[in-house]
């Protein structure tokens, strides 16, 4: 029954936080031309992809992610991996598909 409590939590948190993003940023986070800028390799999440991503996020606002195939193998750990970076950066995870995700600093 907890469980359930916390995952209803979870998602009433995600569709409140999505409700803010603005369709315009929405718009740039789903385009396709938006570069990725940063890249998680063999050494996975460390403080310095952590320490890039609060950077960057300062400079341009937006910041496109991909982890390399095979580091996060199933879609729970990219959820949680991509939902940390964002708490850890103070950003707002806007999309993401796959591997790549797109953080904005609003």
């Amino acid at each position: 029954m907890a469980e359930l409590l916390v995952e209803a939590r979870l998602l009433t948190e995600v569709i409140r936080i999505s409700r803010h993003i603005p369709k315009g940023i929405l718009k740039q986070a789903k385009d396709s031309s938006l570069p990725v800028t940063i890249r998680i390799g063999k050494g996975g999440v460390t403080e310095q992809v952590l320490v890039e991503l609060r950077e960057q996020l300062g400079k341009r606002g937006l910041v496109k992610l991909k982890a390399n195939r095979g580091l996060l193998s199933n879609s729970e750990e990219r959820s949680t991996c991509f939902d940390g970076l964002a708490q850890d950066s103070d950003s707002v995870l806007v999309h993401s598909i796959g591997n790549v995700a797109v953080f904005w600093l609003s």
